[in-house]
């Protein structure tokens, strides 16, 4: 029976290795429908995205794989299916219910498991979608006693995905070192140059031209994981702060919306603290 695979690879450069890997799907009888490659020429590293279709099993494909490419190759062969994604905000709505109503629309190849917060502002909007909303309440408790019943529910889970909606609470590094290149954030590109409280309001006071946002993996450096994407829009001095942050805000829903649909398809492959983009 014919279907479908996309194959992602990633190691050392090496001569030839475009045709090596082109000639077992040839050999194999599977139809290429789409390929993309890159060499990062500073680290001599190979990296390739390629959408298959025939009669493959995807063990012995990727064994084949393996004995064309460098030994310190990583392969994937990946059947699409809808990836599982736990939703994690604190107030904020419209990072949630953009991801909610893209859901709901068959816009997003993902199934949602659980939208987990720390205050209870979100739970009537969740409830809307028949998701289920897991409230974990972070007042007169320690942080770290938090994070621990915030593993425990997740321990719960079955998930590929943490997709942080404006969740405002910072990760410790044991929480991060769970789920290495699985937590997606977002947040507005002010960064490092307006932190703390509203930086809208500290923005508009600067007299800021651009304002954005930045998806990203999550690590132990804060905001600073590897960028999935960005976007800008330009304002002007005729916007008050709270017209900037309505802007900022429809940013950050886009960007957002845009890394995990990319991450859902496979297309980020990460470079140390860098991705490489399919």
């Amino acid at each position: 029976m014919s279907k479908t695979a996309r194959v992602l690879i990633d190691c050392q450069d090496a001569k030839g290795l475009v045709y090596h890997i082109s000639k077992v799907f040839y050999d194999r009888g599977l139809n290429i429908d789409n390929n993309r490659e890159f060499v990062d020429k500073e680290k001599g590293k190979f990296f390739m995205r390629t959408v298959v279709t025939g009669e493959f099993d995807v063990v012995s494909l990727r064994n084949e794989l393996i004995s064309v490419v460098p030994r310190d190759a990583h392969i994937r062969v990946i059947e699409p299916r809808p990836k599982k994604i736990v939703l994690m905000a604190t107030k904020e709505s419209h990072c949630l219910g953009d991801i909610l109503i893209r859901w709901a629309a068959g816009e997003l190849e993902a199934d949602i498991e659980a939208v987990i917060s720390n205050h209870d502002n979100l739970r009537e909007l969740t409830r809307r979608f028949d998701i289920p909303f897991l409230y974990i309440s972070s007042g007169d408790i320690e942080r770290r006693e938090h994070e621990r019943l915030v593993l425990d529910v997740l321990d719960g889970l079955t998930f590929d995905y943490i997709v942080l909606a404006k969740y405002m609470r910072i990760l410790s590094a044991d929480f991060v070192h769970r789920y290495p290149e699985r937590i997606i954030n977002i947040h507005h590109s002010f960064l490092p140059a307006f932190v703390g409280a509203n930086p809208y309001k500290q923005a508009h006071a600067r007299g800021v031209k651009i304002i954005g946002a930045t998806a990203h993996f999550v690590t132990t450096d804060l905001d600073e994981g590897p960028i999935i994407s960005q976007d800008v829009i330009p304002v002007n001095h005729r916007l008050e702060w709270k017209d900037m942050q309505r802007s900022g805000r429809d940013v950050e829903k886009i960007v957002l919306a845009r890394a995990l649909s990319l991450v859902l398809n496979d297309r980020v492959f990460v470079n140390d603290n860098k991705t490489i983009v399919f």
